[in-house]
């Protein structure tokens, strides 16, 4: 742990939160040449940034969130480069199945909406969708393809938008929990758990699942729930299944989502989160979940019926109860911003998020509408209800089981 009580550290930004947008913030802001203190309560991408599914795909985003899900894919298909590390990225392709005959029809008009928004799929039904995925089982109905999306590893991500901020001269602090975050005459001060005291003129609160309580120290609602993904992994097999592919349904147990990895594991999510405390930092996989999690595996893809479950995890995520983020300006307070609440959707999104709060920190502005994101949206007019056009990662009305990215 970092000790440095004896005296006052001073930066342009601080950032509380290692997860992946607090990290990629950092990344951009030593970028632009502004100085930053990164503090994170436990190691970086420990918590949803790196216990997540990790799929790096744009469809079945609410429609707002695609400007800034394109940003993010560009700095994906330049991570090697951009950070000096391989993350596995890899640009496999997502695919999303409908087993209802109205939800294949929102695939159509889904897309439809998408394609102004930059975002180019391709809908398949019938004998066309059985000769491009003819390991699909006879109960789905359609399929929605986008080709340039994939998947990469959430246990690298978070950590290597660190290491590649610290190489630019950013204090990235690990173990070094806040207990007090104040604003004062000239910016704000953070005080950690060992009694350090830092300034800067500007403060990034990025902290998850935590970050209800910082916010609420500015006077600041952000009515966030707690739940954990249900993960698991098989025993390795033949490298074959090249896209990421998820079920699209509002029917939470019928919720399933996968991807393979070329060491050949497949990465198993959905189904109804497990219990999260963020007091304790703890999350847990159901037995019960994971038994269903393989039914539904089996339904998707009966030719994996022999695999065996060979680990499973969770992570404590924090949830909205519109679905959408906080991302932005505060509402209360000067020189204050919030990147959280990503409603288990933040994987992918969370490169464009660290470049667009650079942005919008260095300059004051964001070529990013972040208006729908705004936190203001529960302090002026209470929780928002979801509207049909908000939809979970896979395209499905938010619940409880929306899955993670």
């Amino acid at each position: 742990m970092n000790t440095h009580a004896s005296h006052k550290t001073h930066a342009d930004v601080i950032i509380v939160g290692g997860g992946i947008m607090g990290c990629s913030t950092a990344f951009f802001l030593r970028k632009r040449g502004l100085s930053v203190v990164l503090l994170e309560r436990n190691m970086t991408g420990q918590q949803a940034s790196g216990t997540n599914f990790g799929g790096v795909r744009r469809q079945g985003r609410a429609l707002p969130q695609l400007a800034m899900s394109n940003r993010s894919l560009r700095i994906w298909r330049a991570s090697r480069e951009l950070l000096g590390s391989d993350i596995e990225f890899l640009p496999s392709g997502h695919t999303r199945v409908a087993y209802h005959a109205h939800d294949a029809e929102y695939f159509s008009e889904y897309a439809r909406q998408a394609r102004d928004y930059g975002l180019d799929l391709e809908v398949l039904q019938g004998a066309a969708m059985r000769r491009r995925f003819p390991f699909l089982g006879p109960d789905v109905l359609a399929a929605s393809i986008s080709p340039l999306d994939g998947h990469a590893n959430p246990r690298l991500a978070a950590p290597a938008f660190a290491r590649a901020a610290a190489a630019l001269g950013a204090d990235i602090r690990e173990n070094a929990p806040v207990r007090r975050v104040e604003r004062t005459a000239t910016g704000f001060r953070v005080e950690t758990l060992d009694g350090e005291s830092l300034l800067a003129e500007r403060l990034a609160i990025c902290a998850g699942a935590w970050s209800q309580a910082l916010a609420a120290q500015f006077g600041e609602a952000a009515p966030l729930t707690v739940r954990g993904p249900q993960m698991a992994v098989t025993e390795p097999v033949p490298y074959v299944f090249r896209s990421s592919m998820g079920v699209y349904t509002s029917i939470k147990e019928e919720s399933i989502y996968f991807r393979q990895i070329p060491r050949g594991n497949l990465i198993l999510g959905g189904g109804p989160p497990g219990p999260a405390d963020a007091a304790t930092s703890r999350a847990a996989v159901l037995p019960e979940n994971t038994l269903a999690q393989l039914r539904q595996f089996r339904r998707l893809v009966p030719g994996v019926a022999p695999l065996h479950i060979i680990r499973v995890w969770s992570g404590v995520e924090s949830y909205m109860p519109d679905g959408e983020p906080i991302i932005g300006r505060s509402g209360t307070t000067d020189g204050l911003y919030y990147a959280f609440g990503f409603s288990g959707a933040g994987f992918q999104i969370g490169p464009g998020v660290g470049e667009t709060m650079a942005e919008l920190i260095a300059t004051g502005r964001s070529e990013i509408d972040l208006q729908p994101f705004s936190i203001e949206r529960f302090n002026l007019a209470g929780t928002p209800a979801p509207t049909p056009a908000q939809r979970s990662p896979q395209g499905a009305p938010p619940s409880p089981t929306a899955a993670q990215s």
